[in-house]
């Protein structure tokens, strides 16, 4: 799991969207970020936590937050999510694992008794000036905005 601590600086990275931009980091200077990272495009807790951003984008933006998604599926597959359930906001595609590496959310996962590697559902808020305020690691996938806005006060 993620050895980053609140007050570190976040790991810089630079990474294709849904539509082959190339988004980092250093764009978002100036404004929060929640960098979340999701396991999966279209199953149901990474879903039910996209969808819960979607419905709270706008607020977000209002109070001058950014939400980027991070998974290592494709651009391709980030795109059709979005189609999907109308999402309004940036999803990165870590194909390479650089982020999830970076971050420290890519580990050992268990279900059904099967051992697999994969990402550990995480979010990191980000402050202005590029540091981690604030990490979560028990993300509730119903009320992810919920549980950031929070810690934002």
């Amino acid at each position: 799991m993620t050895t980053l601590q609140q007050g570190d600086k976040a790991p810089a990275f630079t990474s294709k969207d849904q539509s082959g931009n190339t988004i980092s980091l250093d764009q978002f200077k100036g404004q929060k970020v929640v960098l979340y990272f999701y396991p999966k495009d279209n199953t149901p807790g990474c879903t039910a936590e996209a969808c819960d951003f979607r419905d709270n984008y706008q607020g977000l933006k209002a109070k001058g937050i950014e939400v980027l998604g991070v998974s290592v599926d494709d651009e391709k597959s980030h795109q059709k999510f979005i189609d999907k359930f109308s999402l309004p906001f940036t999803l990165l595609a870590d194909t390479d694992q650089a982020i999830v590496n970076a971050y420290g959310v890519w580990g050992e996962k268990n279900m059904y008794g099967k051992k697999y590697m994969g990402i550990n559902r995480t979010t990191f808020i980000i402050d202005e000036q590029g540091n981690i305020a604030h990490i979560i690691t028990k993300v509730d996938t119903k009320s992810p905005t919920a549980q950031v806005l929070d810690l934002i006060k």
